[in-house]
C-alpha cells in the first residue's frame, strides 16, 4: 500500500524485485528534492481543433494513488489558467478498468474536447549508502583536588546516509475527442534525489504538472 504522505513513492513503483525493495524503503519516511526538465516537445499540430478547454486528465501508472496526485495537481494547475479539467480518479475507483471503453464513456459523459495522458515511460534508479563520521563534545571541570579535572566525553554516531538517486521519464499526449487522434505531446525527465533528511516529497509531481501544463498553454493547446 502507498505512503500517502509521500506520493513520490508511488510515482515510480517498479515491478521489478530489485526496484520494489528500493521503492518500499522510499516508503519507510524518505523524502525528496527534485528537478524536472522537458527534454523532447511535438508542437501542436497544425489540424487540432484547440484552444481545448474541456479536458479529461489521466495518468496511467500501476499505483492508483500515484495517479490520483498528479491528475489532481495538473487539473489544479489547468483550472489556474481558466480550463476546465476533470480527473479521471474522480469518476472512477480503483476496480474499475483503466480501459480505453472506461475513458471513452467519460469522455462522452463530460462531453470532454480533449483527454491528456501521462505514462512513466523509464525509470532508472541507484542507491548509495555512507558512512557518517561521529560526533563528539567534551565537558571538562574543576574537582576540589588540586590538578585533578573531571572529563566527560559524549559521542553520537550518526547513522549510515542513505542516498537514493533517480531518473524518472513521463511521456504526455493530448488528444482531440472529436478525432480521438494525438494532437500534441511533451517528454520530461525528473532527477531526484531521496534522503532521510531532505523534505519536499510533492516536488516531482509539482514540477511535472507545471511543466506539462505551461508548455499547453505556450504551444496554444489551451
Amino acid at each position: 500500500m502507498c505512503d500517502h504522505a509521500r506520493p513520490l513513492r508511488c510515482l515510480v513503483e517498479i515491478e521489478t524485485v530489485t526496484k520494489n525493495f528500493i521503492f518500499a524503503c522510499l516508503a519507510l519516511g524518505l523524502s525528496a528534492c527534485a528537478s524536472t526538465q522537458v527534454t523532447k516537445v511535438q508542437n501542436l499540430s497544425p489540424s487540432a481543433d484547440a484552444p481545448y478547454d474541456n479536458i479529461l486528465v489521466i495518468a496511467l501508472f500501476q499505483s492508483y494513488d500515484a495517479r490520483v496526485y498528479l491528475e489532481k495537481e495538473i487539473v489544479a494547475k489547468l483550472a489556474e489558467r481558466g480550463v476546465t479539467a476533470v480527473a479521471s480518479t474522480s469518476k472512477m475507483t480503483p476496480k474499475v478498468p483503466a480501459s480505453r471503453e472506461t475513458f471513452l464513456a467519460m469522455v462522452d459523459e463530460l462531453g470532454s474536447d480533449a483527454v491528456l495522458i501521462t505514462r512513466l515511460v523509464e525509470h532508472d534508479a541507484d542507491v548509495k549508502v555512507k558512512d557518517m563520521r561521529p560526533k563528539s563534545t567534551y565537558n571538562i571541570t574543576p574537582t576540589y583536588y588540586y590538578n585533578v579535572w573531571n572529563v566527560e566525553l559524549e559521542e553520537y554516531v550518526q547513522p549510515q546516509y542513505i542516498e537514493f538517486k533517480h531518473s524518472i521519464v513521463l511521456a504526455t499526449q493530448l488528444y482531440s475527442a472529436s478525432t480521438r487522434e494525438p494532437v500534441w505531446a511533451i517528454e520530461s525527465n525528473s532527477k531526484i534525489v531521496d534522503t532521510f533528511d531532505r523534505p519536499g516529497g510533492m516536488t516531482v509531481i509539482r514540477d511535472e504538472a507545471k511543466a506539462i501544463t505551461s508548455h499547453l498553454s505556450r504551444d496554444g493547446a489551451l
